[in-house]
C-alpha cells in the first residue's frame, strides 16, 4: 500500500492586534528565537512530510530568509500569503499542497508536542478529527441580554485546539460549499471543523494537551516561557 502523505498547514498570517506589540506575535522572540520557530520545529520533527507556511502578504521573503533558511527547516515546501480572513488563509494553504491529509495548526500554538502532531496524523486515517481537552470549568450559555440561558453538562464540554486534521480533498470540497453562503453565515464558521460539519461530515475529538495554549495576549507569553522551561 502506498504511503499516505501528510502536510502541516501552519497559520502565521495574523497581525496579533491584542498583543499590544509593534511586531506581529509570530515574530516576538522567546529565548532569542521567534515564536513561530517553536511551532515549525515541532512539525519539522513530526511525521508530516511537508509544511506549508501561511504568512502575512509581503512577509514571504522575510520569513524565507530569517526563519526558514536561518534555522534550516527542510520540510517547508511553500510559503504562501494569507487571505483576508482565517478561513481564506487556510484555503490558500491547502491549495498549495498535494498531500493526502492536512494538519491545520495555529502558528501561535507554540507548545504543541511532536506526540500530539503524530497522534493527529494517526487518527485522521479513521475520520476527520480535532485536538481538544475537557473543560475544567463549568460553562454557561448566555442569551443576548447577558443572562444565563443554559448550563451544558461539563462532561460534554471540550475546549477545541489545533491541530485539526482532515482528508485534503474532502476539506477542499467543504470549502467550495462556502461560495454559496452569505458573509454573515460564513462569519460563524470559526474553525475548520465547523466547515466540515457544514458539509455534513462528522468530526471526532482527539485528546489534546492543556499546555497547547494559543498566544493571544501579552500574558500568554509568560505561560509559554514557563512551559518551555519545563
Amino acid at each position: 500500500m502506498e504511503k499516505k502523505k501528510y502536510a502541516g498547514i501552519i497559520l502565521a498570517a495574523g497581525s496579533g492586534s491584542r498583543m499590544k506589540s509593534s511586531i506581529p506575535k509570530q515574530y516576538i522572540e522567546i529565548d532569542n528565537r521567534p515564536l513561530i520557530y517553536y511551532t515549525l520545529d515541532t512539525f519539522e520533527r513530526s511525521v508530516v512530510d511537508e509544511i506549508i507556511l501561511v504568512v502575512r502578504p509581503g512577509d514571504e521573503d522575510y520569513v524565507k530568509r530569517e526563519i526558514v533558511e536561518r534555522y534550516s527547516f527542510s520540510k517547508v515546501r511553500a510559503i504562501v500569503a494569507g487571505g483576508d480572513s482565517r478561513t481564506m488563509s487556510v484555503y490558500n494553504g491547502i491549495k498549495a499542497s498535494e498531500a493526502d491529509y492536512v494538519l491545520i495548526h495555529d502558528g501561535a500554538r507554540a507548545c504543541a508536542s511532536v506526540e500530539l502532531v503524530n497522534r493527529m496524523a494517526d487518527q485522521v486515517l479513521l475520520s476527520p478529527c480535532i485536538a481538544a481537552v475537557p473543560s475544567k470549568d463549568t460553562v454557561k450559555i448566555s442569551d443576548s441580554a447577558g443572562y444565563v440561558e443554559s448550563t451544558p453538562k461539563r462532561e460534554n464540554v471540550y475546549i477545541v485546539q489545533t491541530p485539526q486534521a482532515f482528508n485534503r480533498k474532502e476539506l477542499l470540497e467543504a470549502y467550495l460549499l462556502l461560495e454559496d453562503m452569505t458573509p454573515e453565515d460564513k462569519s460563524v464558521l470559526t474553525d475548520d471543523s465547523m466547515i466540515m460539519e457544514n458539509a455534513g461530515k462528522k468530526v471526532r475529538l482527539v485528546a489534546g494537551e492543556y499546555s497547547n495554549i494559543k498566544v493571544t495576549t501579552p500574558e500568554d507569553l509568560d505561560f509559554i516561557k514557563i512551559i518551555k522551561k519545563n
